[in-house]
């Protein structure tokens, strides 16, 4: 039936928000963070003119690309699929050195699709797709079927949850076609999760409904060889539910601490559940880190915590005043700032969960510090110790890494498997400090490039703390693993515009990092431009590439470029590479990042700030395509496009809050994706491949 028949009134096909996404979505995602100021008050110094005229940038990078292409078959875990043996990975895709050869970039052969502003996912000619797993769909043996107006917490604790983000494969042993799929549950939108939804008065069920819907589903994907076709199985021995009642172990140097404990837990070593999680990774031993990201919007009366410190310390955390959005202190004092203050310090970690074991104790891991993380992602460096790489998802926060103390023990055993995931446990947190090698007076915020054609320049790494050992003067190492943005606010790390995802790119040892957006960049009495962060009012955000020197991803000295300045490119502002912009498909507000088996990024991207819907991007690093954009999909209206996983024979895209636009709801649905006609929309994982049954992107 027609919105006019149903007398509903008409939406417009495009958020109103002035970065693209839906005031709702800001609502219920992150708080409304981009409508208050930025939590971050340190007087930080850009350290820009410190090496102008000292280093040669440019042949630092050079020798450093050759120094890495040398021990780029040492890399160890694919970006969101795990190798069947994660020991052992990152060589070439076959042909793709002849391919290169020959003129044509492997993986990224396709039609790019248009902007649009469609109800659909929309994907290159020559290909298809389908759903794998919905928001209600059943995850464990017995779980109900979904009825959107019959909901129940104990249905939804065995359903697949809501606003799926980060997506990671696990192989199953012994299996080619079968992979451990484990999705996000970033957050809840109630207004679409709730017909008649009053948000000032929900009820108990629908608060425990949204706990449930919050945390990670484990579910076991299986290919069909015939068709292409990705299918979830609900299966008894691998598959479960984590959600905001699932325990989870606390492990590193602040287990223990003063700052964890409350009186549900005078350990400070258990924590209910997790939450707000974003971004997130496959290791090489076969588990999946998890970012919890904006946790601050869940709890209330920060205003009624009369200790100074403690006040100060929620504060830098963005902790609000009052009642919170969808008001769960009612129902758990635990969400009460004023009842628990503590309560708030135990989230804002990396979690780790072993879905091969589907018994085992999830992991919060507070020796990778605690922050607004979007998520973790680990490489194994040349001596076999790990590291992390990391950001901090807000305006005018910073990027991290930690280096293991102990080393990676290949393979798959039992012995193995246990030993590495303890490495997490020590090793020693760092901050990253950005320097840019272009005088000052040529980085004036209005994105134009500095006279030697690039923005980049050379960096740091700042240790804050090794264990039990602080770096940071005044500050315990305890404090800095529970307060790491006053760590780093003391050793002056560069603030960055909303640092999410950082990825290592396993065939070259570079890393990359999507800076989304910071629209108060160079406003007043914030931050001015530099180097790293060349914009003012920056809607569109870029793309960063690192690359540490001698390859050493445990070294503290790297090199640094912007690799993409996004927006529309016959804007003066953006910069593709070098690229011809006449070539490349526009592209707002990068999110997520992930590599094919060619060592080609693709992008996704959250609140277009361009007006047409979010979308999956693919470009090649290296050579003459380096820096051309293409457009691999688009999703539907409301949405944002999270994810992804890579592969040589399909791509999974999370479709997060689709039809999330302002005025629409539960009850005046502006979108019918994925099932059509009238129905909800619900978030879901799709996956795309070629109708041939082709690889992707040749």
């Amino acid at each position: 039936m027609s919105a006019r028949r149903e007398g509903r009134r008409l939406l417009p096909l495009l958020p109103n928000h002035p970065l693209g996404r839906a005031a709702v979505t800001c609502e219920y995602r992150c708080g409304n963070a981009c409508a208050h100021d930025a939590p971050n008050t340190s007087d930080n110094q850009y350290f820009g003119d410190v090496l102008d005229g000292v280093l040669s940038r440019r042949g630092m990078l050079r020798a450093g690309a050759v120094v890495a292409a040398v021990g780029a078959a040492a890399a160890t875990v694919g970006t969101g699929l795990a190798a069947a043996d994660p020991g052992q990975g990152g060589a070439a895709a076959p042909g793709a050195d002849r391919a290169r050869w020959w003129g044509r970039v492997p993986g990224v052969n396709f039609e790019p699709v248009a902007p649009n502003h469609r109800d659909d996912l929309v994907v290159p000619t020559g290909y298809t797709q389908g759903v794998v797993i919905r928001w209600g769909d059943p995850v464990v043996p017995g779980a109900p079927r979904f009825d959107f107006d019959n909901q129940t917490a104990e249905a939804q604790a065995q359903q697949f949850g809501f606003n799926n983000d980060f997506c990671g494969l696990v192989p199953v042993p012994g299996s080619w076609n079968r992979w451990l799929m484990v999705s996000n549950h970033e957050y809840t939108s109630e207004e679409f999760m709730f017909r008649g939804w009053d948000k000032n008065n929900p009820t108990e069920e629908q608060t425990r409904i949204a706990w449930a819907a919050h945390g990670q589903s484990v579910v076991l994907v299986e290919r069909d060889w015939r068709t292409g076709r990705l299918e979830a199985k609900v299966d008894g021995r691998y598959n479960r539910r984590i959600t905001l009642l699932t325990p989870f172990e606390v492990r590193g140097p602040a287990a223990g601490s003063q700052y964890l404990k409350t009186s549900a837990d005078p350990t400070g070593k258990r924590i209910l559940g997790t939450q707000n999680n974003c971004a997130g990774g496959v290791t090489p031993w076969g588990t999946i880190l998890s970012g919890e990201e904006n946790v601050n919007q869940y709890f209330a009366n920060v205003d009624k915590v009369t200790d100074p410190t403690a006040r100060a310390r929620l504060d830098r955390y963005g902790f609000p005043k009052g009642a919170s959005t969808r008001k769960w202190e009612r129902f758990d004092k635990r969400w009460d700032l004023a009842q628990e203050p503590n309560e708030a310090n135990r989230f804002g970690w990396v979690v780790e969960i072993d879905p091969l074991d589907p018994q085992s104790t999830p992991v919060k891991h507070t020796a990778l510090g605690r922050f607004k993380h979007e998520g973790a992602n680990v490489i194994i460096a040349r001596d076999n110790r790990v590291v992390a790489y990391m950001g901090d998802d807000e305006r005018f926060e910073y990027m991290y890494k930690f280096v293991s103390d102990e080393k990676y023990k290949p393979g798959q055993s039992k012995h193995a498997r246990e030993h590495n995931k303890r490495l997490l446990d020590s090793g020693t947190l760092y901050v990253a400090r950005f320097t840019g090698d272009s005088p000052a007076g040529e980085i004036d915020g209005s994105g134009k490039l500095p006279s030697d054609g690039e923005f980049d320049g050379r960096g740091e790494w700042i240790p804050l703390a090794h264990n039990d050992k602080s770096f940071v003067p005044g500050m315990t190492a305890e404090e800095v693993y529970v307060f790491t943005r006053f760590a780093a606010d003391k050793v002056g790390a560069t603030k960055m515009d909303r640092p999410e995802d950082v990825e290592p790119n396993l065939r070259t040892r570079r890393i990359y990092a999507a800076l989304t957006n910071n629209t108060r960049r160079g406003a007043a009495g914030q931050a001015g431009p530099d180097e790293p962060n060349p914009r003012n009012n920056n809607k569109h955000g870029h793309v960063l590439e690192i690359e540490e020197d001698r390859g050493d991803n445990t070294g503290t000295r790297f090199c640094w470029k912007l690799l993409l300045v996004c927006g529309d490119p016959q804007s003066p502002d953006t910069y593709f590479g070098g690229y011809d912009k006449s070539q490349v498909s526009p592209i707002s507000c990068p999110d997520n990042v992930a590599f094919d088996d060619y060592g080609n990024l693709w992008i996704s991207t959250d609140g277009n700030a361009l007006g047409s819907n979010d979308g999956l991007f693919a470009v090649p690093l290296e050579g003459g395509e380096r820096g051309h954009v293409k457009q691999f999909l688009t999703v539907p209206r409301g949405a944002e496009t999270c994810g992804p996983v890579i592969t040589d024979q399909f791509v999974l895209v999370s479709v997060q809050h689709p039809g999330e636009v302002d005025g629409a709801s539960a009850d005046n649905p502006i979108s019918h994706w994925p099932d059509g006609g009238t129905s909800q929309p619900r978030p879901a994982v799709v996956a795309v491949w070629k109708k041939n049954r082709g690889t992707i992107g040749n």
